[in-house]
C-alpha cells in the first residue's frame, strides 16, 4: 500500500468533519471547552433538570450524572439512519434538551460505567 493512501485511511471523512462542524456551532461555550478538553459535553434535560454527559460515539454514549456529578445509569438512542458521530451527539443534545421524556421513552438504559 503505498503510504499516501495509507494516509487518506487515518484521515477524518469530509462527512465526519462536516459532522463534527456542525456540532461545534450548536454547543455552547461551556459545551465546546467540555467538549475540547474530554470529547464529551454535558446537558440538562428540558423536563427533569437532570444532567446527562454526552460522549463522543454513536451509540451507547450518554450518560445520566448523579448531584455529584457521577454516573448513574447509560442510555442510548440514536437517530434511525446511518449517521457520523458529531451528527448523532447533536440530534442527541438537541432531543434531550427538547423533548427528554420522548428520547428517554424510547431509548434503552444499561449500567453505567
Amino acid at each position: 500500500m503505498a503510504r499516501g493512501s495509507r494516509e487518506w485511511c487515518l484521515r477524518p471523512s469530509i462527512r465526519e468533519q462536516r459532522g463534527l462542524k456542525l456540532l461545534r456551532e450548536w454547543l455552547s461555550q461551556e459545551q465546546l471547552a467540555q467538549y475540547d478538553a474530554h470529547r464529551y459535553f454535558e446537558v440538562i434535560g428540558c423536563h427533569t433538570g437532570k444532567r446527562y454527559r454526552i460522549c463522543h460515539g454513536n451509540g451507547a454514549n450518554i450518560i445520566e450524572l448523579d448531584d455529584a456529578a457521577l454516573p448513574r445509569r447509560g442510555w442510548c438512542f440514536v437517530p434511525r439512519d446511518p449517521l457520523v458521530a458529531g451528527d448523532v451527539m447533536l440530534a442527541q443534545k438537541i432531543a434531550l434538551e427538547t423533548d427528554e421524556r420522548g428520547a428517554l421513552a424510547v431509548a434503552n438504559n444499561f449500567a453505567a460505567r
